[in-house]
């Protein structure tokens, strides 16, 4: 794998606060717009809040399964919860910290520790945690699940 690489992410315009985000890479476009908490922000349209908050996240999920494969843990699921919290500092918006709050389920209880370090392994390795001055927070829960509900 080279170790570089670039990611190109292209934003229009399109009126008010909104525009549209896509890449030549990918097929979807993405609205987005200033969140509603500011000044002629608007509801129910991704923020580059929340993108972040995205990003950060789903950081750890792609980091966590390549873990995950090479540590050959075997898993039920995993879904995560992420909360940003926005805070002015020093008279500037920042994102002070990022809590993470991912699931995972697994059937042999004697993986539990060890699924525990994967997560916690995968949070310091996730590089766009690495990338940024957020305070990142990670409160992982394994879950035993019986073979009977699986």
């Amino acid at each position: 794998m080279a170790e570089k690489h670039e990611y190109q992410v292209d934003l229009t315009w399109v009126e008010d606060r909104k525009g549209e985000v896509s890449s030549p890479e990918l097929t979807d476009t993405i609205e987005t717009a200033t969140p509603p908490d500011f000044p002629k922000g608007m509801p129910n349209i991704w923020s580059p809040e929340h993108f972040l908050v995205a990003a950060v996240e789903s950081c750890l999920m792609t980091t966590f399964l390549a873990i995950a494969e090479n540590s050959k843990l075997d898993f039920i699921s995993f879904k995560s919860k992420a909360i940003g919290k926005l805070d002015k500092v020093e008279g500037k918006f920042q994102m002070t910290e990022i809590i993470l709050k991912p699931v995972l389920k697994i059937a042999d209880e004697s993986n539990a520790e060890r699924a525990k370090r994967i997560l916690e392994k995968s949070e310091k390795a996730c590089l766009i945690s690495n990338s940024i001055k957020s305070k990142i927070i990670l409160e992982a829960e394994v879950v035993i699940v019986s073979q009977e509900k699986v």
